[in-house]
Order: C-alpha cells, then sequence, then structure tokens
C-alpha cells in the first residue's frame, strides 16, 4: 500500500486526456488527493490547491502520484528535477510509468540521500501462467471500448459501486496503474509479456461465489493500431459473462491516430462478442456507457435515451447518471433467471 494522502503532479500537460491518473484520483478517491503540483506549462487544472512540497507535507500528503500517462509511458526529462526535488523534501513518489523511478539516476540518487521510497505501481508483482481457458465460478463483467480512455475505469468503478449499493456482491478489478492506486490492488495489465496476459486476466478474476460480479476494467480497444493486442488478451483471460461498451461522445477517430476513423457501436458489441465467445459462449453485451462530456449538457440525456432505444440495453454516463439502470437491468435478469 502506497502511504498516506497525496499530492497529484501534472507536470507540464496541457489536456485532462493526459492527465488520466490524476483526474482518476481526484474523482474517486478525493479524500486522499491534498493538492496539485503544477509546472508553468500546465494547461489542466483539476480544481485542487496548487501547492509546493513543502505545503503538501504540512497538509498531510505523504506521496506525490505521477498523473500523468503519456503513451509509451515514458518520464520526461523536464519532469525529473521536480520529481527529485519533492524526494529531497521528503515526499514518497509513485508512478505508473513503464519505466521504473530508480532507472533515473537523479531521481534514485534524491530517493537514497533523503530515505523516501519509490513505488513503480506499474510493475507486476507477480509471475502469471498462460491462460488456460477453465471455466471459473462466479460472475465477470469486462468493459470493452471503441478506444483508449473512454471511459472503462470510470464504468467499472461505476458499476461496482450501484450494485454494492443495491445489495449485490461485486468487486472492482483493476488493471492499470490508476485503478490500481484507486483499489489498492490489482494487475498493470499492460505491462504483462504478451503470452501471459489472458493468464493474469484469469488470476485477476479467480473462481468465486456463484452470485459474485468482478466487475473488470478494461484497457485498450481491439479497434486501437496500437492497444488492441492487450484488450484481446484480457477478453479470452476474463472470460466475461457480460461486457459493456464505453464509449466518447462526439470522438469521430483513435485518439492520438487521425487516420484511423473509430468503429460504429454496433460493430464495437459485435466484435468483441464474436471474440469473447472463444472464452465463454454465453457472453452477452448487458449495456452501453457514455462519456458525455463533449455533448452540451441540453443533449446528455436524450443521447443517452436514443442509443437505449437503439440497441435495446441501459445506457448510462458513469459520473453523470451512474449505472443504476444498468444494475436494475442486472437484478430483474438475475430474477427471471432464479424463476
Amino acid at each position: 500500500m502506497i502511504p498516506g494522502k497525496y499530492l497529484l503532479f501534472l507536470g507540464d500537460v496541457d489536456q485532462r486526456l493526459d492527465a488520466k491518473t490524476a483526474c482518476g484520483l481526484a474523482d474517486w478517491a478525493p479524500d486522499r488527493c491534498v493538492g496539485q503540483w503544477r509546472l508553468p506549462t500546465c494547461g489542466v487544472d483539476l480544481g485542487l490547491p496548487d501547492m509546493d512540497f513543502r505545503t503538501a507535507i504540512e497538509a498531510g500528503a505523504r506521496t506525490m502520484v505521477i498523473g500523468i500517462t503519456p503513451f509509451g509511458g515514458a518520464i520526461a526529462p523536464a519532469w525529473v528535477g521536480p520529481i527529485a526535488a519533492a524526494l529531497r523534501a521528503g515526499l514518497n513518489v509513485a508512478s505508473g510509468m513503464h519505466v521504473r523511478l530508480e532507472a533515473i539516476p537523479e531521481i534514485a540518487a534524491a530517493a537514497q540521500a533523503s530515505g523516501a521510497e519509490l513505488f513503480n505501481v506499474r510493475v507486476p508483482g507477480a509471475n502469471y501462467g498462460v491462460g488456460t481457458g477453465r471455466k471459473r465460478s462466479g460472475r465477470r463483467m469486462l468493459m470493452v471500448g471503441t478506444d483508449c480512455a473512454v471511459g472503462k475505469k470510470y464504468s467499472a468503478l461505476a458499476i461496482a459501486r450501484d450494485m454494492n449499493s443495491a445489495g449485490m456482491a461485486a468487486t472492482f478489478r483493476a488493471t492499470g496503474q490508476t485503478g490500481i492506486l484507486i483499489a489498492g490492488a490489482g494487475v498493470p495489465i499492460d505491462a504483462i509479456v504478451s503470452d501471459f496476459v489472458a493468464g493474469a486476466a484469469e488470476a485477476l478474476s479467480p473462481d468465486n461465489d456463484a452470485d459474485h460480479w468482478d466487475v473488470i476494467e478494461g484497457q485498450g480497444s481491439l479497434f486501437h493500431p496500437a492497444y488492441a493486442a492487450v484488450a484481446l488478451g484480457l477478453l479470452h483471460g476474463s472470460q466475461p459473462d457480460a461486457i459493456i461498451l464505453c464509449h466518447a461522445a462526439g470522438r469521430s477517430h483513435v485518439d492520438g491516430y487521425p487516420d484511423f476513423p473509430l468503429p460504429g457501436i454496433a460493430e464495437c458489441i459485435e466484435t468483441n462478442l464474436r471474440l469473447a465467445a472463444r472464452t465463454n459462449p454465453d457472453v452477452r453485451c448487458a449495456g452501453i456507457s457514455i462519456n458525455t462530456a463533449a455533448l452540451p449538457p441540453e443533449e446528455r440525456e436524450s443521447h443517452l435515451a436514443s442509443l437505449s432505444a437503439e440497441f435495446s440495453l441501459p445506457c448510462f454516463d458513469p459520473l453523470t447518471t451512474g449505472a443504476h439502470a444498468l444494475v436494475a437491468d442486472l437484478e430483474r435478469r438475475m430474477l427471471a433467471t432464479d424463476a
């Protein structure tokens, strides 16, 4: 467990999509976030107090979390000095990057000199075998997406929360660095050697009680030119009984890849179901989650209603509506099956 409260490091990013870890912690673990630290050129503001390292420590922070998620997971040269300064001030540092913090000499030296700890969240904590395809007890729900950064983590968190509120047995299963920081456990699935991704997903969602749901955070997209592989391995290893299709309203192409248009929702659902059936022939799509942030507020409700009618599925926004409609539909189906 990473100690204490957090100071969120935003560096010099200028888009919220590049600060997914910081945004996720601010939205889902606000009691652990005391402030933010930004370079003068940073264009993202989480609405938290801007703090220097000493002020953050006085406010209760013990760890600075690098809240940035750049392509490739590398630490930019401009961040190294401030990270080392935070360590020298006495803050631990947690990172979700692929590169280990101690691999950067200035950071390693600062940590050794101060005695502060380095936490590499995106480094697997265990060795995993290959997937077996064995049918496991319990129920599993996996978030899948038309793209990266469309709300798969937020959807899983909202569903698990609303299932628990309704008295259902459910556990959020984190597969990325932000989810792991929020939940305190999980598997950084995109850091697993490709042959073992399905096996890691099986380990993440083991046998459980018949009425228990593992609500699994998705990664990547089957339609992403760079990150389709992790999505497929997670799909097969999760062996989902249900998938939730996640999409960001208004997005027309893969983020960062303007030459790759996004698939339609129907195509995305069909493709995920066809491939998921390899390890669970009974898989179905249980709902659609839409990030409506890009829509005018007055259009969001009608957009969700229209999609719900078109696909005959519950359709929700994890932040604005929550997953109550999806959970109610699941309860109705479970009662009908038991009857």
